[in-house]
């Protein structure tokens, strides 16, 4: 979807910050949301494609002012109630409808199995033929999709070529909506800058995205 998510290429969002700080969490409660996105992944009710789809509908002036762990748990708490884990009820109260909901809740015990457990997009072993080669010149289509997409605005209706194949994952597109993994040929693709910002790009740069089969056409 077209929204403020899709920051890729636009002006006047200043420099990127690049911290020196130790430390992975800035702030307490940001350990404390990352905990509970890897607990409620734990149930397997929805994915992370979905929950990507899900932060991108906050709403554009509230999500600019976000950070990102407030980000992410707008988005956690929207995909727990249209995953049917909790209802709006809940969300507000932080209480639990019933004993049967809260005794489904991870246990201790098996924390140690999931974080050893990752759900993989990679899927070697499913047989697709690519519908690419490294060397082919290619276009990305131009789609303004009102669901989840990972190809951003910028590179869409563009001219590139496959630097690399990367092999069969799951198709985010389809997995944010509908839970269709959709597994296809992911490809690394070399767009120079100059097709993506124009004359005033430097012809010496060049980019390179990762891309699924059904972004692209022939070129």
């Amino acid at each position: 979807m077209n929204s403020i998510h899709d920051m890729g290429g636009m002006h006047g969002m200043g420099p990127l910050v690049i911290e020196q700080e130790d430390g992975v969490f800035h702030e307490y409660w940001h350990g404390r949301v990352f905990a509970l996105r890897m607990a409620c992944a734990f149930h397997r009710r929805y994915n992370g494609d979905m929950g990507r789809y899900a932060r991108e509908r906050m709403p554009p002036a509230r999500f600019l002012a976000a950070s990102y762990y407030e980000r992410a748990l707008y988005g956690l708490e929207r995909v727990l109630v249209e995953s049917g884990m909790i209802d709006e009820a809940e969300l507000a109260s932080g209480q639990p409808a019933s004993a049967e909901r809260a005794a489904a809740c991870l246990q201790p015990s098996q924390v140690e199995a999931i974080t050893r457990t990752r759900r993989r997009t990679r899927m070697d072993e499913v047989q697709v033929a690519p519908k690419f080669r490294v060397g082919d010149a290619v276009m990305t289509r131009n789609f303004q999709p009102e669901g989840h997409t990972r190809l951003p605005r910028y590179a869409r209706g563009r001219r590139g070529v496959v630097h690399r194949d990367h092999g069969v994952f799951s198709f985010a597109d389809s997995n944010a909506m509908t839970r269709d993994r959709k597994p296809q040929h992911m490809y690394s693709i070399r767009f120079a800058a100059t097709e993506l910002w124009g004359e005033a790009a430097s012809p010496r740069d060049t980019l390179c995205l990762d891309v699924w089969d059904d972004y692209l056409l022939p070129a």
